[in-house]
């Protein structure tokens, strides 16, 4: 606390000339003893010393002393605990206050900024942007950044996920934009770079060694715990933040990508360069194009590729949603290579599947070829589809089936019976049918129907017209709203008019 020199001077007279203690001093003129004592200390007088109580806290100051000087950045919070185990009894908050002038004060560590020469070196890490909703999936936003330490040239790209695919993907594309590879790339302790670190021993992921091998580029983890390292991928996250992505609106990621590649090419590029002010890091950028290395004739790829185990029903997963393959293939473990436009599913070295990729959730992607070919080669496979599709409409049409079976009767026979009446009354009818059906111990679609047709002419509505459909389900299964027929009414008002006249 600062205080004038009236106050300064008044503390002074007290304390010498009136021999007042410190605390006294302190509670008469509204100041805290610590400021009295800092006044009476600048004046060069010697401070009286003060008769200091005895305290809990003494026996353990030989524990405290020694165990601060091994560890100076314990916690007060955990040196507590260790005292108390040892049979100290006072409070915490006086513990702390007692040690904190006990604490080694440690001398904060000055950095030299780095110098890059052109080419040499560029910097990577992810960015965490929030997360983004595409149909049933909430999937999150990443944007990959890279940044050439010489002219801070920046590559952006968002991605809906920091695998190792997206990863590699980010350093291709970003090596493609600038026509050349830096000599180093530094990171942060990535487990896509990373596997397992001990001090200098490091273990890195072989897919990614492998990656760096082909574009001849040096990985350089950074020290553990030293964010200067790569101080400038930290700082052009925070411009991508504040100049690109605040308040920006998007239609998808595709058009986001569009508008950064536009921003680094456009905003970023022309902004001043931080070393030399007069010119932008466009400028600087053509120094750098000069010494970057060049890239590989033999591109490495860079696509998802993973092993799926197909199961009965001839769908693979992958990526939350399901990919149809030829039903010849059930049961067998298969190969899906994925880029952001394409799945393909491969037996081997053959493509035996190509869909157009969903980040979507639980999504069916089918090939209707597929699915044809599999109808026509299972000679029941037509009776399931409509059996389920019954089952759908009036669950209680499974105990029909049930009790038709115990008797002997022709199942395939009632279902499709069955469906012709759901087609021509509807669901709801049908299960009320099938209900008095089953009451009356009568299990056979023309109790059904009588019962329908009952209920039908109870509420004296025609019998209704059956619709000749084609056999495709997906026109069969279609559902139709039902429309308000009441403009109908007004044009046959209008002719009866034109009658009259």
């Amino acid at each position: 606390m600062a205080i004038d020199k009236q106050t300064r001077a008044e503390i002074l007279r007290l304390y010498f000339a009136e021999k007042w203690r410190i605390g006294t001093i302190a509670r008469q003129l509204g100041v805290h003893h610590g400021t009295v004592e800092r006044a009476v200390a600048a004046s060069g007088a010697p401070v009286r010393a003060k008769q200091r109580r005895a305290s809990k806290i003494d026996p353990f100051w030989p524990f405290i002393r020694q165990t601060l000087a091994a560890w100076p950045r314990l916690p007060s919070s955990r040196l507590y605990r260790m005292a108390v185990e040892r049979g100290y009894r006072g409070s915490e908050s006086h513990f702390r206050h007692m040690i904190a002038p006990e604490r080694p004060r440690l001398v904060a560590e000055a950095y030299l900024r780095l110098k890059v020469l052109p080419g040499e070196q560029a910097q990577v890490d992810w960015a965490h942007f929030g997360k983004v909703r595409i149909g049933r999936a909430e999937r999150p936003l990443m944007g990959f950044v890279m940044v050439l330490g010489h002219s801070r040239r920046i590559f952006l790209r968002f991605c809906l996920n920091a695998g190792m695919d997206n990863f590699l993907r980010g350093h291709a594309e970003a090596f493609e934009a600038w026509q050349g590879v830096p000599r180093e790339l530094w990171y942060d302790n990535l487990k896509s770079v990373v596997l397992e670190r001990h001090g200098d021993a490091i273990r890195f992921n072989p897919r990614f060694l492998d990656f760096a091998a082909r574009y001849r580029f040096l990985p350089k983890p950074v020290a553990v715990a030293r964010g200067n390292e790569k101080g400038r991928v930290e700082r052009a996250i925070r411009y991508v933040r504040d100049s690109f992505f605040a308040a920006r609106a998007w239609r998808d990621i595709d058009d986001l990508n569009a508008q950064a590649r536009a921003w680094c090419d456009g905003v970023a590029a022309d902004r001043p360069w931080p070393d030399d002010r007069s010119i932008s890091v466009r400028e600087a950028f053509e120094r750098d194009r000069g010494s970057l290395l060049a890239l590989p004739d033999d591109r490495p790829p860079v696509d998802e590729r993973v092993e799926v185990r197909i199961g009965k029903s001839p769908y693979a997963r992958f990526d939350k949603n399901d990919y149809s393959v030829p039903h010849t293939h059930a049961r067998r473990t298969l190969t899906v290579v994925a880029t952001l436009e394409e799945v393909r599913i491969l037996d081997g070295v053959d493509v035996v599947a190509r869909h157009p990729r969903s980040f979507d959730k639980a999504a069916r992607i089918e090939n209707p070829e597929h699915i044809e070919e599999l109808v026509r080669r299972k000679r029941h496979a037509r009776s399931l589809r409509g059996q389920s599709r019954l089952l759908q409409a009036a669950p209680d049409s499974e105990r029909l089936l049930a009790e038709t079976a115990r008797r002997g009767g022709p199942v395939g026979a009632t279902v499709a019976a069955l469906l012709r009446l759901l087609d021509d009354y509807g669901a709801a009818e049908l299960e009320a049918a099938i209900d008095e059906a089953l009451e009356r111990g009568v299990p056979h679609p023309n109790a059904v129907r009588l019962s329908l047709t009952r209920r039908r002419e109870q509420r004296n509505e025609p019998p209704p017209i059956p619709i000749d459909l084609p056999k495709d389900p997906r026109v069969r299964d279609i559902a139709v709203r039902d429309h308000d027929l009441g403009g109908y009414d007004g044009l046959a008002g209008h002719h009866e008019e034109d009658s009259e006249e």
